[in-house]
């Protein structure tokens, strides 16, 4: 069940940041104005997208919290590193974003020291 745990913050965090991401690009550039951006946070706050992804985020701590119970947090966070993972390889499909031979090798790493510390139990 621990593994559970880990596993449902990583997800809860990769849709956290996605939908934001999404809907940030939706909203377009903050104003340049003091009460224009109040009204723009404002706006946004009230979007049903964007309070599923703080809600999210919410159930990401939750789920980290019962996660800790069932593991050191030495052990545990490194998978938190997934979360890396996912949304790269998200954001390429949903937003196009490149992929470049930096990014490719730096998760290449961020997997062998998943590998590794999960490894240390």
């Amino acid at each position: 069940m621990g593994y559970y745990y880990i596993f449902s913050t990583v997800i809860f965090t990769v849709y956290g940041q996605l939908v934001l991401k999404w809907q940030m690009d939706q909203a377009g550039a903050l104003p340049a104005g003091l009460w224009d951006k109040l009204m723009f946070l404002i706006q946004l706050l009230l979007n049903p997208w964007i309070l599923s992804g703080f809600a999210s985020a919410f159930l990401a701590a939750l789920s980290w919290m019962a996660a800790m119970t069932k593991f050191n947090i030495s052990y545990a966070y490194p998978f938190m590193s997934l979360s890396f993972l996912l949304v790269f390889l998200l954001s390429v499909f949903l937003f196009g974003d490149p992929i470049t031979v930096q990014k490719v090798v730096g998760l290449a790493l961020i997997i062998a020291g998943i590998i590794v510390t999960s490894q240390s139990l």
